[in-house]
């Protein structure tokens, strides 16, 4: 079955002067535009495009990577914003439409926004949307703690910064383990810290846990012996200081050189920690 607004895998069945067309099965044939493509293909040849609507609603294929898809999240440009709502540049000759209605907060020309891109039942055409909360799920039965996810920063609050999990929950980074400035939009792995009752998920920046003290060893170790056995980074050095060298809270480099030193690799000394021959 085609899938509008995502990637598929099609057939080239014919050549003409302007493109190819693809046999798009039950939607019969999607014209792939020479400007849409880079390469030369061959008849009955398998190539994967991006299919989308264009000017005129019509069925149309593209091998260029768009900057989003049907069922995601994507943080994207205004182009223009007209009577009938805001157009996104999404990558592709047509931009997709954030209708007013389905707009948070008006949205204005030349900023970017982060939109949820979904088929649109009643109009059958690509749209976008900044009213997140019907799109999202409270039951988790697919995650577990521990897990790794990807993330996409929503906005920031008095806790912490409101996060998208895997494109489908709500999650939260508590401002009190984030040493780094993160921007709106922005994407990158998490891990699950914690499952609340209400179905929302806590989620810290580094594997919670024994896994994440031994990484951390790792780099204090691999620190150590590229700077001749000592490091000017103690447990008393402020929480920037130690995120800036070892991208980590205060409390897990602590935990790490405790492990450290119980294993009698290393020594603290004053201002540091000084690597045992």
């Amino acid at each position: 079955m085609l899938k509008l607004g995502d990637t598929n895998h099609l057939q080239v069945i014919k050549e003409v002067d302007f493109g190819y067309f693809l046999d798009g099965d039950e939607e019969g044939q999607i014209l792939l535009p020479r400007n849409q493509t880079q390469k030369l293909y061959s008849i009955d040849e398998w190539i994967d495009v991006f299919i989308y609507l264009d000017s005129e609603d019509r069925l149309v294929a593209t091998t260029k990577t768009p900057l989003g898809k049907v069922n995601q999240f994507s943080f994207l440009k205004v182009a223009q914003v007209n009577p009938v709502g805001a157009f996104l540049d999404w990558g592709l000759s047509k931009d997709v439409l954030v209708p007013f209605h389905e707009q948070k907060k008006p949205m204005e020309a030349h900023k970017s926004y982060l939109v949820y891109i979904y088929l649109d039942t009643r109009s059958h055409r690509i749209t976008a949307s900044s009213r997140f909360d019907r799109f999202l799920d409270y039951y988790n039965d697919l995650f577990e703690e521990g897990q790794k996810v990807d993330i996409i920063i929503q906005s920031q609050t008095d806790l912490g910064y409101k996060c998208i999990v895997n494109h489908t929950h709500w999650g939260i980074l508590y401002k009190n383990e984030v040493f780094e400035r993160l921007k709106i939009g922005q994407a990158m792995e998490s891990n699950i810290k914690k499952i609340r009752e209400d179905g929302r998920i806590d989620l810290c920046l580094h594997q919670p846990g024994y896994g994440k003290i031994d990484g951390i060893s790792e780099r204090i170790m691999k620190k150590l012996k590229s700077c001749e056995g000592f490091i000017n980074v103690s447990d008393k050095s402020d929480p920037e200081i130690i995120y800036q060298e070892f991208g980590v809270s205060k409390k897990a480099y602590k935990k790490a050189i405790g492990a450290l030193y119980k294993k009698r690799v290393i020594t603290l000394v004053k201002g540091g920690v000084r690597l045992i021959d």
